[in-house]
């Protein structure tokens, strides 16, 4: 009876352990590179394609994260449903930074957010993470024109342009200007902050674009 009474608290314990060896500490923040930073989350979306995500103690990973975070990675992407970053990466709780915009459109806030994460936060890659049928994308190729989405809508037209004509209603044309509008992202990024062009072009982060499949959970990594 004893034996049984200990077992769920010998297995509170082993878990807790668990969650502590998986969440990233400052050690391991410090000796990861760039690439090995784009594979994990590479190896992450290939276990969600899979239907293997890793196994997690959520309420431990909590408790073993509470006193300080040491993400890996910052991750820039569009507020579509179908698109949570943590998931489709199987990343947890402590291992990525993620700012959402529609359309992952770049402006003060997010650059600021992407300065925080790296400079301060030491996050080791950036990631600029589109994806297909993009609602703010076909928003923009159509012109819409509603209150602030306006504004936003605006910032995605330099795509628009230099994709050519196309319609909405083509699936093929959307991903063009989506892709070419990741391109405009990371562009902007390094133009507007020199905080962030300093750690890139130094080697000390790295910055990707990504394309997120909706049809099918996959994503296509790109270097810039």
């Amino acid at each position: 009876m004893l034996r049984r009474a200990l077992l769920p608290a010998l297995a509170a314990v082993i878990g807790a352990a668990i969650a502590f060896a998986q969440v990233q500490t400052k050690e391991s923040q410090m000796t990861m590179t760039p690439a090995q930073a784009l594979e994990k989350l590479k190896e992450g979306n290939a276990r969600f394609v899979a239907g293997q995500p890793k196994v997690r103690d959520w309420n431990a990973k909590v408790i073993a994260t509470a006193s300080g975070q040491y993400p890996f990675a910052a991750v820039l992407s569009c507020i579509d449903s179908r698109a949570p970053v943590e998931i489709v990466l199987d990343q947890g709780i402590g291992d990525v930074f993620v700012l959402r915009s529609a359309g992952n459109v770049v402006d003060t806030d997010a650059l600021g957010g992407l300065e925080f994460a790296t400079k301060v936060s030491g996050a080791r890659l950036v990631v600029v993470l589109g994806h297909t049928e993009c609602g703010a994308v076909k928003g923009a190729i159509d012109g819409v024109k509603m209150g602030n989405l306006t504004a936003l809508l605006a910032k995605i037209q330099s795509a628009v342009r230099d994709s050519g004509p196309g319609s909405s209603k083509d699936p093929a044309y959307v991903t063009k200007v989506t892709e070419q509008n990741i391109h405009d992202s990371i562009h902007e990024i390094r133009e507007r902050s020199a905080i962030l062009r300093e750690l890139i072009d130094s080697g000390k982060v790295a910055i990707v674009g990504g394309m997120y499949d909706v049809a099918t959970g996959r994503v296509s990594f790109r270097q810039e």
